[in-house]
């Protein structure tokens, strides 16, 4: 069985990429907020407050989590295009998720919101010359980071939070 932490696997760091492996995961990040909308479709207000393992957060949780994170990244990007190896700040994304706003904002919200960033972003990234995806972060958990293994990262994310939300349905029969 899959551990449901992890429906597609844990996050394989990449620090280089190719120039087709970027444009793939360029097309991933761009194709989140539709995978979203499609993996939600449907769902009551009990299921989307039902969590998509024993001890994780609810549907609605992991839906407002996904702009939450990707808006960090968003700002992570423009960093380090505009200045020298900024260092990042993290965030406790457990305690964003336990506000009200995750809590009580309707899932709608966090969707157009993810619409309109994920269109900025891939507008961004899409723009981005192979020097750029060379470009560096200091992440204090993770060291430095180039921006191609951000681009990794957030490819997979998206991917990752879909994933909870299309196996607790596959589990559930919904």
């Amino acid at each position: 069985m899959t551990d449901p932490r992890y429906p597609i696997g844990k996050w394989d760091r990449r620090d280089t990429l190719t120039p087709g492996e970027r444009t793939a995961m360029i097309a991933q990040v761009g194709e989140v907020p539709a995978r979203m909308r499609t993996a939600i479709a449907g769902l009551d207000e009990a299921q989307l407050d039902t969590p998509y393992r024993e001890g994780g957060w609810t549907v609605r949780q992991v839906i407002h989590h996904v702009p939450d994170s990707h808006l960090n990244s968003y700002t992570r990007f423009k960093l380090a295009l505009t200045e020298e190896e900024p260092t990042i700040r993290p965030y406790d994304e457990a305690r964003w998720a336990a506000l009200s706003d995750s809590r009580d904002t309707p899932v709608e919200t966090s969707l157009t919101m993810l619409d309109a960033l994920h269109d900025r972003w891939t507008i961004l990234l899409r723009a981005m010359s192979d020097d750029d995806f060379r470009r560096t972060l200091r992440h204090p958990d993770l060291g430095v980071m180039s921006l191609d293994a951000l681009l990794s990262l957030y490819a997979w994310h998206g991917r990752h939070h879909v994933g909870h939300v299309t196996s607790l349905r596959q589990r559930m029969g919904w």
